[in-house]
């Protein structure tokens, strides 16, 4: 059984390893996104970027969040909670703009 006690100690223990990877890969993976976008890929090459981008972000708000039930309130936390609700945020409207205004007949290639 899943205990998230043990998974927020975790957390917390190893917090600078978890945020060295996780603020680099929700850049690139986001980044990733947006470029996917402006080059107007496939539905099926921007979905498991955007999938990715999101569990990463996800991951983050949850270590953050850890963070906040042991009484951490700081400014790398805020910092990290928006870097990570950005990152959310910018995929999700990424997948948003592909569904509605790619292939529309009106978006023009220039």
């Amino acid at each position: 059984m899943l205990d998230f006690h043990t998974l927020a100690e975790f957390s917390r223990n190893n917090c600078v390893a978890l945020c060295v990877f996780l603020v680099p890969a929700n850049l690139i993976a986001t980044l990733l996104t947006i470029i996917l976008t402006a080059l107007r890929r496939p539905i099926s090459q921007l979905q498991p970027v955007v999938g990715i981008a999101i569990i990463f972000a996800v991951v983050m708000v949850l270590h953050v969040y850890s963070w906040f039930l042991v009484g951490v309130v700081m400014a790398p936390t805020y910092i990290l909670l928006s870097l990570a609700i950005t990152c959310l945020v910018v995929n999700i409207a990424a997948m948003i703009f592909h569904k509605r205004f790619v292939h529309h007949p009106g978006f023009s290639k220039t």
